[in-house]
């Protein structure tokens, strides 16, 4: 799966006013959490199997507020929750009638950093 909204995040929030003299008055601050972390598969590569999105939907299921480690395959790592909304989807590689836990998924996971 490959990280589709990791140039998508500033981590300095900025805001620009206007004084009444016309000056610019210009807000400026660091994020400390909540950057998005998009897994997503595609057609080709990146995929699940099924037994592993279940998996996923259980974890965000029973516990929606709590912290995961994760761990990227360049050896990064954040602390992230799954984010609001919807947080995990998949989708068949084809269109199966009973798909076996193993069968492959192509699937968006969503996560923020805390």
């Amino acid at each position: 799966m490959v990280w589709s909204d990791e140039f998508g995040w500033n981590p300095v929030e900025k805001s620009l006013d206007y004084s009444v003299t016309g000056a610019a008055l210009i807000d400026a601050g660091v994020r400390l959490a909540g950057r998005p972390i998009t897994l997503q598969g595609e057609a080709d590569a990146g995929w699940i199997k099924r037994g592993g999105l279940v998996a996923l939907q259980a974890l965000n299921a029973a516990d929606a507020v709590g912290e995961h480690a994760l761990l990227l395959a360049d050896g990064r790592s954040f602390t992230v929750q799954f984010a609001p909304g919807l947080a995990v989807e998949g989708k068949p590689l084809a269109r199966p009638e009973l798909p076996a836990d193993d069968y492959p998924y192509i699937a968006t996971v969503r996560l923020i950093t805390v």
